[in-house]
């Protein structure tokens, strides 16, 4: 019999079209069109028959028969579809399958008088492969028209009956499950997954005839997200590995992390499904672009993560870069050997499971002699002792030791049990319970198969698939919701290598729909305890506001709240009330303090000390005159005017105490009455002197007549006029502002507010203060007009002369203060140094005044009583002649200054 042979490739070609065809059809009939019979007729021969076997997969009799699809091998290099052996992923989760039908057929309670069998096939890991061989699950549904084929002889074939096969356990790998689900589905076969994760898988409508005993990875990604954010961690790169269970894993990372918020993604890079040479050295490369970004979210397959940590510790970068892994990663050996410092530290997750002892025994028990149904048990055999089995005609390799066949499991190797063996045993079950639960409804009381149930309707199968609710082999639930998913329970794992007497995995947390991670129980790359941080931006220290990364919600640039402000918000500076200053640390505002001059301050001291002893001088001569106040240089000095002058000169000592004393309303008060009376006396008593002396000379120029109002009453009601008008001004000035304190906040307020402060002080502006000088000052300038004018009496006639140097060290005394009172204007220390200026001004002037006009006559009076007698007393007669002997002697020497001298007679002789 000769029939036409396609290649898997053609195969595939084939195959492709037909799902597209009836995706587009939705047709889901048994019969199909005579495409299949075509395909079937010319690629069962080749792809399937081979003396009645199937060499790449394990058969097992029973009544009704289970597919099973497991990696049992890795994917091969190019062009070859399979690769070494997988011990773990492959061997003991095939292992399970066998095992968990050893126990249902020797369980008299579940499916009774019903033997389960089974036909498992090698995915290879590979997602193309895996299709070709699910082919196998579905060539008995198939309906094949033989009337018109003939073998060479005339008669018709003889087909063997496939087993049919009522259901699929597996498959492992997200991409493989999905290939495989889009075959299956159209034949009405129901999958049960024990570790497809991928979320594309919860479709109902794509993936109908698809379910899982493992969560899907949307409550990994939950639960890796809420791991991520316990660790303080807000910017974190992705890497997957192509295909569908990286890539949905993933998405759905990065979907619910925009959901839930606070946490961005810096890269999400992909590995190729063929990674070229160097590929992992650029995936480093580019995450570390972001160094900040340390912790890096991993979807990948084994292969992938194993060379993604190569390719971190050869860039010296181990320790930088920590690793939240999905369950592809595990507690998984395989992808750390010999990486295990680059792996330090790495977080995982994996569905909540438990170690099967059951299975343990029953695994550890296999050789080579009670293990014959599984044809890949010796190639197993040979990895695991590292050993070498002898094949008739096989020479054996002389660097290889030969097998014994002795070996014993976990005795001569290491044996871990693999982290998937709960999930497998339970997805067999969960097909187990669904078949017995189908049986008891449509076969009451038979025995056996009953003729409802052949054969089984796959979509009545597949409901009671997701019916099911049993406790599964680690005393767990096994049960389904509406789109086939199992409930999510995590554990939380930590690759712990310092400080442990015991490296390895650790659990630190579960995951069941909310977090619960121990976090004190984390260590990290050394054995260190804290947390490393893995942020875009490192929080803002108190007193700085954000300024956000447009478009990257979690990157920042602190900015200082300057000046005055204070952090209102994490977004904003705000500038506090006039009246306060920011905190130290800027994250409110204080009231600012309130200051005023001390009487311990060194600006004080020195006015205090000199108006003291000015206070002190001025009551010696006050006394020394009333005690000699009969006396002829007392009476010649005049003395109405000369008390009222040593007054006002008081007065002017006495300002001091004023103006540094806390201010209050009475001090305030006394401050506008007295500040420009105690000047305006002492003035007006000497502009009246000078005055009389000027007009007293002058008249004296012209007759012998004397001018009016040079009586010392005359002289006295002058100067109080004089006076009257600085007290009427003062008053009209208190009745129209009443006196009172403010607290100026602005006169010390500089860049730093730590040196700003509010100063008590009475409500007097420089300006104001000056005004109340005003009328003294023009005082001055008059007597200094005066005294200019009356420079040509002679020295011995009267007090003209002292006057007027008491009048033009006066006015320099005043010259120099107003530059120095409004050039400190700006200075931190206005207040102080412009009270200081003010005050020593005033005690200097009141000094000058009494030093030159009253200390040269206290002086004879003490230490001269000889020279303080009565002299001729003058006529106004003879004043008027020494007037006019003053201006020619004058005009004389104005004359000689112009060359022009007389010669006048010798009168010495």
């Amino acid at each position: 019999m000769t029939m036409t042979r396609y290649s898997p490739k053609s195969l595939l070609h084939h195959y492709c079209g037909i799902i597209w065809a009836f995706q587009w059809t939705s047709c889901h009939s048994i019969a199909l069109p005579q495409l299949l019979w075509m395909l079937w007729m010319g690629l069962s021969p080749g792809l399937w028959a081979h003396q009645g076997t199937q060499p790449h997969s394990i058969k097992i009799e029973g009544d009704i028969t289970l597919g099973g699809l497991f990696p049992v091998h890795a994917r091969g290099p190019a062009g070859v579809p399979c690769g070494e052996i997988k011990k773990e992923k492959g061997i003991h989760r095939m292992e399970a399958m066998l095992y968990a039908v050893d126990q249902i057929n020797s369980d008299p309670d579940l499916l009774p008088n019903i033997t389960l069998g089974a036909r498992i096939l090698d995915t290879c890991s590979r997602d193309t492969y895996a299709l070709e061989q699910s082919l196998t699950f579905v060539q008995a549904l198939i309906q094949k028209d033989t009337s018109d084929i003939r073998c060479s002889n005339g008669e018709p074939p003889i087909i063997r009956k496939p087993e049919r096969v009522v259901g699929v356990i597996g498959a492992s790998a997200s991409s493989v499950s999905i290939m495989v689900a889009n075959v299956l589905r159209l034949f009405e076969i129901p999958q049960v997954s024990y570790a497809s994760t991928a979320p594309e898988l919860s479709d109902n409508n794509r993936y109908d005839f698809f379910s899982r005993v493992v969560p899907p990875d949307s409550y990994q990604a939950q639960a890796m997200v809420d791991i991520v954010k316990a660790m303080g961690w807000n910017y974190v790169s992705t890497l997957a590995s192509e295909g569908n269970y990286g890539e949905s894993g993933v998405d759905a990372f990065i979907q619910i992390s925009r959901e839930t918020g606070g946490l961005c993604i810096a890269q999400s890079m992909k590995i190729p499904r063929e990674p070229k040479f160097g590929e992992f050295d650029k995936i480093i490369k580019r995450l570390m672009e972001t160094s900040n970004a340390r912790g890096v979210i991993i979807f990948a397959n084994e292969d992938d993560i194993k060379r993604v940590l190569e390719a971190a510790k050869k860039a010296n970068l181990t320790g930088h870069f920590q690793f939240v892994g999905s369950d592809s990663w595990g507690a998984k050996s395989s992808p750390i050997l010999d990486q295990e410092e680059v792996a330090e530290g790495a977080v995982t997750i994996l569905p909540k499971r438990a170690s099967i002892d059951g299975f343990d025994q029953y695994f550890t028990s296999r050789s080579l002699e009670n293990n014959r149904r599984n044809i890949w048990f010796a190639e197993f055999w040979e990895d695991d002792f590292r050993c070498k089995l002898t094949r008739p005609g096989i020479k054996l390799d002389s660097d290889k030791k030969k097998c014994t066949g002795e070996e014993r499991i976990s005795r001569d190797s290491h044996y871990e049990q693999e982290g998937k063996v709960q999930f497998v045993i339970d997805a067999v079950y969960a097909m187990a319970h669904a078949l017995h639960n189908m049986h008891v409804d449509l076969c009451p009381g038979h025995t056996g198969v009953c003729d409802k149930m052949d054969p089984v309707e796959g979509r009545l199968l597949l409901k009671y698939i997701r019916s099911v609710n049993f406790n599964g082999s680690a005393g767990t639930g096994v049960l389904f919701n509406e789109n086939g998913d199992a409930p999510g329970r995590y554990d939380i794992f930590q690759y712990q290598l310092s400080n442990t007497t015991n490296p390895g995995y650790k659990v630190i947390g579960q995951w069941t729909n909310n977090l619960r991670l121990n976090v004190e129980e984390m260590q990290w790359s050394g054995g260190d305890q804290q947390i490393p941080d893995s942020v875009c931006s490192f929080p803002c220290k108190p007193g700085e506001r954000k300024k956000m990364v447009k478009g990257v919600p979690c990157c920042w640039h602190c900015e200082l709240c300057d000046g005055y402000q204070y952090q209102l918000d994490e977004f904003t500076c705000e500038g506090c009330p006039f009246n306060m200053r920011p905190t130290q640390n800027r994250t409110s505002c204080r009231p600012t303090p309130i200051i005023k001059l001390e009487w311990h301050s060194p600006w004080a001291i020195i006015p205090v000390f000199l108006a003291i002893l000015g206070i002190l001088a001025t009551s010696f001569v006050v006394v020394t005159f009333i005690r000699f106040n009969d006396t002829p240089i007392v009476r010649a000095s005049g003395r109405e005017l000369s008390y009222v002058l040593l007054t006002g000169i008081f007065l002017i000592y006495f300002i001091t105490f004023l103006m540094i004393a806390e201010p209050d309303t009475a001090v305030c008060a006394f401050r506008r009455l007295l500040l420009g009376l105690g000047t305006c006396i002492s003035y007006s008593a000497m502009l009246t002197k000078t005055n009389r002396i000027y007009r007293i000379f002058e008249q004296g120029k012209k007759s012998v007549t004397p001018p009016k109002f040079i009586s010392p009453s005359s002289q006295l009601v002058i100067t109080f006029v004089l006076i009257s008008v600085q007290v009427v001004g003062v008053f009209i000035w208190l009745a129209v502002v009443p006196p009172h304190t403010i607290i100026d906040y602005e006169e010390l307020r500089p860049p730093n507010p730590e040196l700003a402060r509010g100063i008590l002080k009475c409500d007097m502006s420089d300006l104001s203060l000056i005004s109340c000088l005003s009328y003294s000052i023009i005082l001055m300038v008059t007597c200094t007009v005066y005294a200019v004018k009356s420079r040509g009496v002679p020295e011995t006639f009267n007090e003209a002369k002292p006057i007027g140097f008491t009048m033009y060290t006066t006015c320099i005394v005043w010259l120099a203060f107003v530059p120095i009172f409004f050039g400190t204007a700006q200075s931190t220390e206005k207040m102080c140094i412009q009270t200081t200026t003010l005050t020593v001004s005033m005690s200097l002037s009141a000094s000058v005044s009494l030093g030159m006009l009253y200390m040269p006559k206290v002086y004879v009076i003490i230490f001269h009583p000889e020279q303080n007698v009565q002299k001729r007393k003058r006529s106004f007669k003879a004043v008027a002649q020494a007037a006019t002997m003053s201006t020619r002697l004058s005009q004389k020497s104005s004359d000689k200054q112009n060359g022009e001298t007389k010669m006048e007679p010798d009168r010495s002789q």
